[in-house]
């Protein structure tokens, strides 16, 4: 073959391919189906120089037209700063928001079985002495007591790090495991309510009712929020096995599957921010309205993402899914 003579005959289309992917999305739908053809013709011509007269420059000159035809044709991926941008946006308050009759309801029940334990455990001797001896209730309630020091033990950082990889082991167990019907979200919700509604009515009944609340409350209002969040996915999932509405059971598994998966990695920062405010925070000596007054603000900056944020980007039909590309094709299903 005379590559003088084949370069001859084809400049011209390579010439056109190249402008085609300087222009990169604006094109026509004519100019893009002739983007296609010349794509696909540039990719025949590398083949046939490199098995019949394989000149360097001109293979240089080809192949760096067919990527930038591939890239133009199959086109290229958002890139990553601009996906987390969605993800914080739209996808995870879309998520969360969504899921709202589910972990508002969960968090209204959590909290006054909480109460209620509280009351019972602070008004009723008996109950108290059966977490303990006289002597282990009073070292746990006492001015610099177990309560008390338990936030301050060891270097803030190493304690947030610990306190967020708990969080985030509590909060993927109500995620993934709410496949089992719920059971071990319902599990995980009776015990963590059990825990606080003990140890509040324990410092209650030693008069320091209010030290523990101003220790709970900087962190736990963003704490307990994210718990709910995940319990009430969990428990939407474990219902979506008992009735998966119109879809088939595996089909209704695997989109919820995917929305638990985005709901983790959200709750994940959000657990980070609680963990980081009970390190340096809550063991501080700043004044407990302070404290507490930092906990609300950020509790009410998420809440006001989620209801303003999320609702727009639901409106808009964001489901809290992941993009068509990343969750994969769907077979069809008989109505």
């Amino acid at each position: 073959m005379d590559v003088d003579v084949f370069v001859a005959a084809h400049t011209a289309e390579w010439n056109r391919l190249g402008e085609l992917t300087r222009r990169g999305g604006k094109l026509t739908g004519p100019e893009a189906d002739e983007l296609v053809t010349l794509y696909q013709r540039t990719a025949t011509h590398l083949s046939i120089v490199r098995s019949v007269a394989p000149d360097p420059a001109l293979l240089g000159r080809l192949s760096d037209l067919v990527a930038r035809g591939r890239s133009a044709v199959s086109g290229a991926h958002n890139p990553a700063w601009r996906e987390v941008a969605v993800f914080f946006t739209r996808r995870f308050p879309a998520a969360v928001y969504l899921s709202r009759r589910w972990w508002i309801p969960a968090a209204l029940v959590s909290i006054a079985v909480m109460a209620v334990i509280a009351v019972w455990v602070a008004r009723d001797p008996v109950v108290r002495a059966s977490l303990g001896t006289p002597d282990e209730l009073r070292e746990l309630t006492k001015p610099g007591g177990d309560a008390e020091t338990y936030y301050s033990t060891g270097p803030a950082a190493s304690f947030a790090a610990r306190v967020w990889t708990n969080n985030a082991w509590v909060s993927a167990t109500c995620l993934f495991l709410g496949v089992a019907l719920g059971l071990p979200v319902i599990a995980a919700l009776w015990l963590n309510s059990l825990n606080a509604g003990m140890i509040i009515g324990a410092m209650s009944a030693a008069g320091r009712g209010d030290v523990m609340i101003g220790l709970l409350l900087p962190h736990g209002l963003l704490e307990l929020t994210a718990v709910f969040v995940a319990a009430g996915t969990g428990l939407r999932l474990g219902w979506t096995v008992i009735d998966p509405g119109r879809r088939s059971r595996t089909a209704a598994l695997a989109e919820q599957g995917r929305s638990v998966v985005v709901m983790a990695l959200g709750l994940t920062c959000v657990l980070l921010v609680s963990g980081v405010i009970e390190a340096f925070v809550t063991p501080s000596g700043w004044p407990t309205w302070l404290r507490v007054g930092i906990g609300a603000v950020v509790e009410l900056a998420f809440l006001a993402y989620v209801f303003t944020l999320g609702r727009r980007a639901a409106k808009d039909g964001e489901v809290g899914d992941l993009d068509a590309r990343d969750a994969g094709d769907a077979l069809p299903e008989a109505a």
